[in-house]
């Protein structure tokens, strides 16, 4: 994992939350790249040229941020981008070759029912990276227990286990799985081929409605400092997200949520 991204709102955890990133960075000897997205409407007859005062506004809000925080040494390069959001990151990662987007849940200050605010919830969504979800405030510390939860372990897509495994291989975590069977169950499901097994140290298997009634069932008992879920066109994590925001009565974490692209 050498290049992580992490873009930035106006939340009042923006300076945390970029700590967290540097700390995170710094274990893995990572570049970071601090990237604020912008969009800007005008209207028919506008002389004025806001772009260039909104890039500059952009910057330097971004440095401000950086010079309050221990940067520890590590590789940052900060950027103010225009465009549409999702399109604008994506291309953002594939120029930068981003092998994980660091994502604080709320990046604008809402109501404290959301877990995910709307920003959070479309990049959680609707793009196809790699995702660290880390709570507000949340101190960086090694993972050293990862619950996987999934409904699913057949894997079909290159490199879906890479940010687990390195996350696993650089702080030696103990990874242990839970198989969520739902009514939506299908033979082949529960078939751990060698990529997932290697990772895991232990297997447990519920039956549950959803994967989310699963995690809650079990979450007491094996006590993780992190937990690993995958995105998925279908299931409880893209039902959650469909409309973007997510509350906290749905779906709620108190330590990092580790969002794998889809494995199918």
């Amino acid at each position: 994992m050498k290049n992580i991204l992490v873009p930035v709102g106006s939340s009042k955890n923006a300076q945390s939350h970029l700590q967290y990133a540097v700390d995170f960075a710094k274990a893995f000897n990572a570049q970071l790249f601090i990237v604020q997205v912008y969009n800007v409407y005008t209207k028919a007859g506008t002389m004025m040229n806001v772009d260039k005062i909104i890039e500059r506004e952009s910057l330097e809000f971004l440095n401000g941020l950086v010079s309050e925080i221990d940067t520890k040494g590590v590789d940052i390069t900060v950027r103010s981008l225009k465009g549409h959001l999702i399109d604008t990151l994506e291309l953002a990662c594939k120029a930068a070759d981003i092998d994980l987007i660091l994502v604080e849940p709320r990046t604008t200050s809402i109501k404290d029912t959301v877990y995910l605010g709307k920003t959070s919830g479309r990049i959680i969504k609707q793009t196809e990276i790699p995702a660290l979800i880390v709570p507000e405030g949340y101190t960086f510390k090694p993972a050293v227990n990862i619950l996987m939860a999934i409904k699913s372990a057949i894997i079909k897509k290159e490199g879906v286990l890479n940010p687990l495994k390195a996350v696993k291989d650089k702080f030696g975590a103990t990874v242990n799985l839970l198989l969520v069977k739902t009514p939506y169950h299908k033979e082949g499901d529960f078939e751990v081929k060698d990529e997932l097994q290697t990772l895991i140290s232990n297997t447990t298997t519920s039956e549950n409605a959803t994967t989310f009634q699963g995690v809650l069932e079990h979450f007491q008992s094996h006590q993780p400092d992190m937990l690993c879920v995958v995105r998925r066109k279908r299931g409880f994590f893209a039902k959650k997200w469909e409309k973007n925001t997510i509350l906290k009565k749905d779906f709620h974490s108190s330590i990092p949520v580790l969002v794998l692209r889809g494995m199918k």
